[in-house]
């Protein structure tokens, strides 16, 4: 079940990767106000209540893995809902086949675009996938006019299989040889695992 990352944080240099949690909902209910957003990611807008179902339902969902991303130089120390910057999922979407993972980054505040937020926050995810999840096959699919992100899953070894002229989309595939699980591992090997139960206690809590 992907209640598997209920309590794990991931902390990288520009992003710290945080589970999906009712306190985020608010924000993200924000951002999927966005025309541009609902583009992105082919998502309808929901109302606020849809968004915190939806959120419920992802946290009990067995073929999910999402994470909130955060920027790691305002948190911890500042609300988590301030330093949001966008979301990363790994979906486990072939029944078949435990060990695909399609993965999908967005980055929804417009000035985090472009800073490398999106490449760190996809390497973290990709890599947790890898070592906690099994993963050796990644998809990524997107729509074809968003090039800044086709352009960085391809930076990331990622090369496109396929093309939906339909639902234009083009799907991106990554097999995880020996080879890209050592270039992933290296490219992640400055992220530290921790506990969010731990890293959510204001410091002097735990002092008596």
């Amino acid at each position: 079940a992907m209640k598997i990352n209920q309590d794990t944080v991931l902390q990288g240099q520009k992003v710290t990767l945080v589970p999906y949690t009712a306190a985020h909902v608010p924000r993200y209910h924000e951002w999927m106000q966005s025309e541009e957003l609902q583009r992105l990611t082919a998502s309808e807008p929901l109302s606020l209540e849809q968004e915190y179902e939806m959120q419920q339902s992802w946290r009990e969902d067995t073929d999910k893995c999402t994470f909130i991303v955060l920027d790691s130089a305002r948190w911890p120390g500042q609300a988590e809902e301030s330093c949001m910057v966008g979301d990363v999922n790994l979906f486990l979407t072939n029944a078949e086949d435990p060990t695909l993972g399609e993965v999908e980054i967005m980055i929804a505040e417009p000035s985090y675009r472009g800073r490398g937020f999106g490449k760190e926050a996809t390497l973290m995810m990709m890599s947790y996938g890898v070592r906690s999840l099994g993963i050796t096959k990644f998809e990524a699919k997107i729509g074809q006019e968003n090039e800044a992100s086709i352009c960085m899953f391809k930076k990331l070894h990622f090369e496109e299989v396929a093309v939906n002229s339909v639902f234009q989309e083009v799907t991106l595939r990554l097999d995880i040889s020996d080879q890209e699980r050592r270039w992933l591992l290296e490219q992640t090997n400055h992220v530290e695992e921790k506990s969010y139960t731990e890293l959510k206690q204001p410091p002097g809590v735990l002092e008596t």
